[in-house]
């Protein structure tokens, strides 16, 4: 394991291989157990700006009774936080990995004080889980890009433990985006996030959810933007989510230039001890190519350390096939 360590957030991690936010990761024993299986980190289940909201906005049917009303709302924000407050704390003490509190949200305003009581708390870190559905005709790539900031500078604000931030694959100019994150002192970026996937049912004509899990074959997309943004933004740390099934695709994450992988669709389908046999993979790896440590390595195949750039550029099919009868 000691050939394996990584640093991600400006975070000592024993292993590259942290469980994402899920309900993997949602109580103090699968943390533990996490560990033992070598997780270098966990990411906590996140908890929702627009739950807490919601519960609070319950009380509104005691309108009528404004101390009751006081009563319940107080009751429903710190029963809701609490009790992740609590997992904090409690994986603070009984585990030796980083824990790295998540919050999921839409908008800036009053969860961010959630963000300062989550430090208190002792999160050695926060991701923060940002995502604006463009649904609107009227609303321009400029202003939701400029909403995804506001959020990102309000809670970098309210907090001193490193910031990382998940993105969508949807931005017209990813580069961009990761740029004014970094300019904003954040850490961190998680590429990408894996949205709710949504089906249609052709015979009783309903939607209905997609696959739920992630499959190897979407971390294509991701190695290119990763590459990209460890070649032209090297100083921001970049995790790689969707796709990592395995411990080839970890180390081919990091030669595009992840710092570490964050992976649970695979850890559901195959168990815990997947982690450990990705460790596995990367520590035989590194051996067999001589890496004596992960920053050997990391990067070593991003846009900017390639002979040829050009080959994560390609978009166009038919330049592919026009040459192959």
């Amino acid at each position: 394991m000691e050939r394996i360590k990584t640093k991600y957030l400006g975070l000592e991690l024993k292993s590259p291989v942290i469980l994402s936010s899920s309900g993997l990761t949602s109580t103090l024993q699968r943390i533990k157990d996490a560990e033992a299986a070598g997780a270098g980190a966990v990411v906590l289940k996140s908890i929702f700006e627009e739950q807490i909201m919601n519960e609070v906005a319950h009380v509104d049917s005691y309108s009528d009774y404004p101390e009751a009303a006081d009563y319940v709302r107080s009751y429903v924000q710190d029963n809701s936080v609490g009790l992740y407050l609590k997992l904090i704390e409690d994986a603070k003490q009984q585990c030796g990995i980083p824990i790295i509190a998540s919050i999921n949200c839409r908008q800036a305003g009053e969860w961010v004080d959630y963000a300062r009581v989550i430090e208190a708390a002792g999160a050695d870190a926060l991701e923060l889980n940002i995502f604006l559905l463009p649904t609107d005709k009227e609303t321009s790539s400029d202003e939701i890009e400029r909403k995804y900031l506001n959020i990102i500078e309000q809670v970098k604000e309210a907090i001193t433990i490193p910031l990382s931030v998940k993105l969508g694959a949807g931005f017209t100019n990813p580069l961009a985006v990761v740029r004014e994150i970094y300019y904003r002192n954040v850490k961190g970026v998680v590429l990408f996030n894996r949205f709710y996937p949504t089906d249609i049912d052709i015979e009783a004509m309903t939607v209905k959810a997609g696959d739920i899990f992630s499959h190897s074959s979407e971390l294509s997309n991701v190695l290119r933007w990763t590459a990209f943004v460890n070649g032209s933004l090297p100083l921001i740390d970049v995790a790689v989510s969707t796709g990592v099934h395995t411990g080839a695709d970890a180390v081919k994450a990091m030669l595009a230039g992840a710092s570490a992988v964050e992976i649970a669709s695979v850890v559901y389908e195959k168990g815990l001890e997947v982690i450990s046999e990705m460790n596995a993979f990367v520590g035989d790896w590194m051996r067999r190519h001589e890496f004596q440590t992960t920053r050997d390595f990391i990067g070593r195949m991003n846009a900017g350390n390639i002979p040829n750039p050009m080959l994560y550029e390609r978009t166009q099919f038919m330049k592919y096939y026009s040459n192959h009868e």
